[in-house]
């Protein structure tokens, strides 16, 4: 029998995995349905937990060549500006062993991308997986490449098509992902282009009523993502257009768009609102999630496997999206590494197990981060106080950051 894993979706989580399967003496062929492999979005935050494995691949200089390593993390009030916490993200080294960084996406792919093909992952862009079939020996995917419907028979298949993921349909049949009421709005603004004053190295977080923004340097410090993250509607009456809720990239008008971001920032200070009225070329993206987690169940069926957001969507408030999926993708390795095609389903088996806990709970803790960066009323009162007298201890988070497979 071959030793083949064939992974649907050529994104963050299905470049890793290709790779990291790749690292440990397996064939990994990579199916993306867009033309040309590419990443969208913006910026991407990834903690020491996430850095500290891409070290371990090797990549740790060619992340420093791309990547911004922000000083700190500075919570602040919306309204007043206010500075309520700062974590020394610098400390992250000494502390958990790797470092804090902020990343293109674009940057990331890209390197994932360089790293997998010079292990020997086969990439095939503008190739649509139609359907998986499995037997208890073998997987199949039905493939649209060029106009025809090619099959490729591998050992296992992973799911890394996304949060809309057509493999977790025909897997699960559980349904499409729902919109949150929860819409970000992106802007990538170069530094040199914005005031002085309003440059910045760190990580900004301001927390205001039921809308935060947040703010970091990305592509070596020489770009400033901005995001502003707001309880409101997305284009119109369209909460329920699937097409509207599956981009990365809507746009409004520029009139439309910076009238719902100053509704969404109303009382905002000054220093945010001179920041945002510097940013332009505002992206939308409506957040859609599932529910945490339930079981290993969602995580593998006999041969498949999903990852990332085709297994646990994540919503950007603990900004562990494309960091759960490198997690992932790190811990298919490790159980491939005693991998055979025969034993294959019990070792994806045990990767279920390894990973659907931790993801359920990183899920969940990014639903109640939410609920408090949007807190109102006396919960907003409290939030702020908490964040004056505790500080660090209240931002940092041991449990996330200092976890390490090995």
């Amino acid at each position: 029998m071959n030793r083949n894993v064939l992974m649907a979706g050529g994104g963050i989580a299905g470049m890793a995995a290709g790779f990291a399967v790749a690292r440990v003496g397996w064939f990994a062929k990579v199916f993306e349905r867009a033309p040309e492999f590419s990443e969208v979005g913006a910026g991407v935050q990834l903690g020491p937990n996430v850095t500290r494995i891409l070290q371990a691949w090797g990549l740790g200089d060619a992340l420093k060549h791309v990547a911004a390593f922000p000083a700190g993390l500075q919570a602040r009030s919306m309204n007043s500006g206010e500075v309520l916490a700062t974590l020394p993200l610098k400390d992250a080294l000494n502390t958990y062993g790797a470092p804090y960084v902020t990343i293109h996406r674009a940057d990331l792919h890209g390197l994932l991308l360089k790293a997998a093909v010079r292990e020997g992952v086969q990439v095939h862009s503008d190739a649509l997986v139609q359907r998986v079939h499995q037997t208890p020996d073998d997987v199949t995917l039905d493939v649209m490449q060029n106009g025809q419907l090619q099959n490729h028979k591998g050992t296992v298949a992973v799911g890394a098509d996304g949060v809309w993921s057509p493999l977790r349909q025909q897997l699960l049949g559980d349904g499409l992902p729902t919109f949150t009421g929860h819409v970000a709005y992106r802007a990538l603004v170069a530094q040199v282009d914005l005031p002085v004053h309003l440059r910045s190295q760190d990580v900004s977080v301001w927390m205001g009523s039921q809308a935060h923004v947040v703010s970091y340097p990305v592509s070596g410090g020489e770009y400033l993502n901005v995001v502003c993250l707001a309880e409101g509607r997305l284009l119109d009456d369209e909460a329920h257009n699937l097409q509207a809720l599956q981009t990365w990239n809507a746009q409004k008008s520029e009139a439309q768009t910076l009238a719902e971001l100053y509704h969404a920032l109303r009382g905002a200070c000054a220093p945010l609102t001179d920041l945002m009225a510097a940013c332009s070329d505002w992206r939308l993206w409506p957040m859609c999630s599932r529910p945490a987690m339930q079981g290993a169940h969602q995580h593998v069926q006999g041969r498949i496997a999903l990852i990332g957001d085709a297994a646990h969507p994540m919503l950007p408030y603990l900004a562990q999206g494309a960091g759960m999926a490198i997690e992932d993708a790190e811990e298919l390795a490790l159980q491939f590494c005693h991998a055979t095609p025969e034993n294959a389903p019990q070792q994806l088996q045990q990767f279920a197990q390894a990973r659907w806990q931790r993801n359920a709970c990183v899920q969940a803790r990014a639903v109640r981060n939410g609920q408090i960066f949007h807190a109102q009323g006396p919960m907003r009162v409290g939030r702020d106080m908490g964040l004056r007298l505790m500080g660090a201890r209240l931002m940092d988070v041991p449990w996330l950051y200092g976890y390490d497979r090995n």
